[in-house]
């Protein structure tokens, strides 16, 4: 009889599932701790060992990494999208910088139409809340912090367009950013002009998400990434200028 067994699936395959899936979905991040085993086996209505069975698992794929001493977290499974060679190169030629903008006014452009779209309301609240941080933010003049929130708000945006292969691929890319590789965004956010236009640009991005109007989203992105091109531009100009105004001078002392 062409009949098998129904085997019921190990519960620590059910847990494996779960966590895969808030490491795909971006919920888990790299570098975050899991709660102490027995908290998640509370939370997780399983057994220890059922527990500890999904872990090890994980831990064997390279999902997850212990540290002896401070727990289980979230590995950085992104720390192989490029090589070290190739972050240097970056880091080396201004054609990578434009490129690099140029790619994030594509993805991020598509992002917020995608999120207007079909991001659910709650995605919604969260690009609201990470910008009214900003708004916060803004007249303490913490350039550390307005480039942290910065970043938070794009990938808040990449998250609400519900893509994990662009969600995964775009953290990547912006913990490039954070690194310093591309351009140092801090410098941008000492300005008091050009810090008043980034939340300007902020807030019709999310002006526009709030509405749902996914062509407006997609144009405030752009505007906004044009904006800093010309910033990023006008800043390496200003430093090709300083050095040869320099060397006049120094020419000078020493006529």
């Amino acid at each position: 009889m062409p009949f098998e067994k129904i085997n019921q699936k190990k519960l620590s395959q059910e847990v494996v599932k779960q966590i895969e899936s808030l490491i795909l979905r971006g919920i888990l991040r790299p570098g975050e701790r899991l709660p102490a085993e027995r908290e998640l086996s509370e939370r997780l209505g399983v057994s220890r060992p059922s527990l500890r069975e999904a872990l090890a698992d994980l831990q064997e794929r390279g999902l997850l990494i212990s540290k002896v001493g401070a727990g289980v977290f979230v590995a950085d499974v992104l720390g192989s999208a490029f090589s070290d060679a190739l972050i240097t190169l970056f880091s080396q030629h201004d054609e990578a910088v434009f490129d690099y903008i140029s790619f994030r006014r594509d993805m991020e452009g598509l992002a917020a139409e995608r999120a207007a779209k079909i991001g659910t309301d709650t995605d919604l609240k969260v690009i609201d809340t990470i910008f009214h941080k900003m708004v916060d933010a803004h007249p303490k003049r913490n350039a550390t912090d307005e480039a942290r929130l910065d970043a938070d708000f794009h990938l808040a945006i990449i998250e609400a367009s519900h893509n994990v292969i662009m969600l995964h691929m775009m953290r990547s890319m912006y913990q490039l950013l954070r690194e310093g590789v591309f351009y140092n965004r801090q410098v941008m956010f000492k300005q008091r002009t050009t810090r008043g236009e980034l939340l300007d640009q902020h807030k019709a991005i999310n002006d526009a998400l709030q509405a749902r109007d996914p062509i407006a989203a997609r144009e405030a992105v752009s505007k906004h990434l044009d904006y800093v091109q010309k910033a990023l531009e006008d800043a390496r100009k200003a430093e090709r200028n300083e050095a040869i105004a320099q060397k006049r001078f120094d020419h000078e002392l020493r006529k």
